[in-house]
């Protein structure tokens, strides 16, 4: 696979020789020896060589082309369950006799796509629902009778919310949630509606890469990607069961994706599961690696605000908060102002949401820390 994806993508070509390792000769061991490329490292390249960094191969045709922020550029080679996410979805009791509701967005970024290519897989009938008007979601729940669910765990929440209002009863009987933590006080609140809840692990660049079996313990991780949980200073793969960066290889030679970092911490489970599968099992999401956070399923970076907020005429100093209320992430932007317009905060929120695609709230303050970091997580999660 190194070899192919070295003579079809010259950025890729180019990093194996910085490394100093012959594409001829390669083995899986020497995957160690090469640096670990993170997302920021791939922007990097998109950016000196738009629109895919020199990482696409010339003979590669894109069925289509997605973007995450940043804004970083992703191609879908492969048809079908590219994904590889209908695995998960059948651990979690999934069948062809579901109807699913997805509420990941089917706008610009993968998530959407991903999971209605896996219940396409299985022959599941999809609701393309996306996130928002949750009226018309629990409408639909109650019309068509849809029994499963995909999306981030508290926006289930806020569904069966959103029907005990309409004096509803969703009906939902397996849900398969993904893209934030799933703290204990928030499955236990979910069980007790929706028989069946399974947590799943993935990225927008790699797919499926861990899920929850009926033992509920941990992520088991498929066969069809190469996972390594990596030590954060030395970057060498650990097999102690010691905590480190989960990083991926896949093996897609017209786009490759070898040791690329996620940014999670992870560690390896050193017992078998009890449901008797024999593949490697992660102990779950134990934190991040950097600044990035994930905000409701979408990462946040520094970065990213600094370039939506810095340019705003009246603002003297910016940070964005991130904290937890009733297991929904909320966003706060706090602003120094140099004038105060009586537009300003309706600015900076038409701003973040336009610029980071999320809702915020804006509140002015007398003064923020001189060396402080843009981006605060306090966030708890139990």
């Amino acid at each position: 696979m190194v070899r192919e994806a070295a003579r079809r993508s010259p950025a890729f070509a180019a990093r194996l020789a910085e490394a100093g390792i012959d594409p001829a000769s390669v083995a899986t061991s020497d995957l160690d020896r090469l640096p670990i490329q993170s997302k920021d490292d791939v922007l990097a390249l998109q950016h000196a060589t738009p629109p895919f960094g020199g990482l696409l191969a010339d003979d590669a045709k894109p069925r289509r082309i997605f973007q995450s922020p940043g804004p970083l550029y992703e191609p879908e080679l492969t048809a079908g369950d590219g994904w590889r996410w209908a695995p998960a979805l059948s651990a979690a009791g999934f069948t062809a006799a579901d109807r699913v509701l997805i509420t990941f967005g089917f706008h610009l970024s993968p998530a959407g796509a991903m999971f209605e290519a896996a219940c396409a897989e299985i022959g599941a009938a999809v609701i393309p629902a996306g996130v928002g008007a949750k009226d018309l979601q629990v409408a639909a729940c109650r019309d068509l009778q849809i029994s499963a669910y995909i999306g981030t765990p508290s926006y289930l929440n806020a569904l069966l919310e959103a029907a005990d209002q309409e004096g509803i009863e969703l009906g939902i009987e397996r849900a398969f949630v993904t893209a934030e933590p799933l703290p204990p006080s928030l499955r236990d609140a979910l069980q007790a509606r929706v028989p069946v809840v399974r947590a799943g692990y993935g990225t927008a660049e790699t797919g499926h890469l861990g899920h929850e079996c009926d033992q509920v313990d941990g992520w088991h991780v498929p066969e069809d990607a190469l996972v390594q949980i990596c030590d954060i200073t030395t970057e060498v793969a650990r097999t102690d069961g010691g905590e480190g960066q989960l990083v991926v290889t896949l093996f897609e030679t017209g786009y490759p994706i070898v040791r690329f970092g996620t940014g999670d911490l992870s560690a390896w489970h050193d017992q078998p599961c009890p449901c008797g599968a024999t593949s490697p099992r992660l102990r779950g999401w134990m934190g991040r690696v950097g600044d990035a956070v994930k905000v409701r399923g979408m990462f946040l970076h520094p970065r990213q605000i600094s370039s939506v907020l810095a340019d705003i005429k009246g603002v003297a100093a910016f940070r964005v908060v991130v904290e937890r209320a009733a297991h929904r992430d909320q966003l706060r932007v706090e602003l120094v102002a140099e004038d105060a317009p009586a537009d300003l905060t309706d600015r900076v929120a038409a701003a973040v949401h336009d610029g980071l695609r999320f809702r915020a709230e804006v509140r002015l303050v007398d003064a923020l820390p001189d060396d402080g970091p843009l981006l605060v997580d306090e966030r708890t999660w139990d």
